[in-house]
């Protein structure tokens, strides 16, 4: 289930709300200019590709776009393996976004299946929203934030950006992210 924490962005061990409400996260996140909302959930194949992903939340993903005006769209899936080039591939790719950095443009992301949390460092909090399947999130364009899907990544999400640039991340020079509670200390908690 969706979870919002936030914290003081100076104090990561005074948590100053932790809730599940959907209706509160979304009222907390929206007056931060964040878009968040719920999808139903479609079955999907063990192993998607990106195309089945797009192919199965046709209506949703044309209903953003067209919205959006985003024309830029894929899905990522995350399946973990028993290898150790997986683990490496892997926690290549969570470093890369476990600092925090900006876009140029929106980030949105669905996730069909699985979980990662968006860390949003806004207005002097930072702002956790454990994403689960379901969930569609929208990171306003130079919105600092970090991404962290875990140790063992394990999910299938749908990604929008107006242009395939809008993935460049800009990294701020001294990244605060260090200091609060990672996707893995979060879950075990939960």
């Amino acid at each position: 289930m969706t979870q919002l924490t936030i914290w003081a962005d100076d104090d990561p061990g005074t948590v100053l709300t932790n809730t599940r409400d959907e209706a509160e996260i979304e009222s907390t996140l929206g007056a931060l200019g964040v878009r968040f909302s719920r999808w139903p959930l479609v079955d999907l194949p063990a192993e998607p590709t990106s195309d089945e992903v797009i192919k199965a939340y046709q209506t949703h993903v044309d209903e953003v776009s067209a919205r959006e005006g985003y024309h830029f769209v894929d899905a990522v899936t995350m399946v973990p393996e028993d290898t150790d080039a997986w683990r490496a591939t892997a926690a290549t790719a969570r470093a890369k976004f476990l600092s925090e950095h900006t876009h140029d443009d929106d980030e949105d992301r669905f996730f069909a299946r699985g979980s990662g949390i968006f860390y949003l460092h806004i207005a002097g909090k930072v702002h956790a929203v454990l994403c689960e399947a379901g969930d569609l999130l929208s990171v306003p364009a130079n919105t600092t934030h970090w991404f962290d899907m875990g140790t063992n990544p394990a999910y299938v999400s749908i990604r929008f950006f107006h242009d395939d640039n809008g993935w460049v991340a800009n990294f701020l020079d001294n990244s605060i992210a260090h200091h609060f509670p990672t996707y893995d200390e979060i879950t075990a908690r939960s």
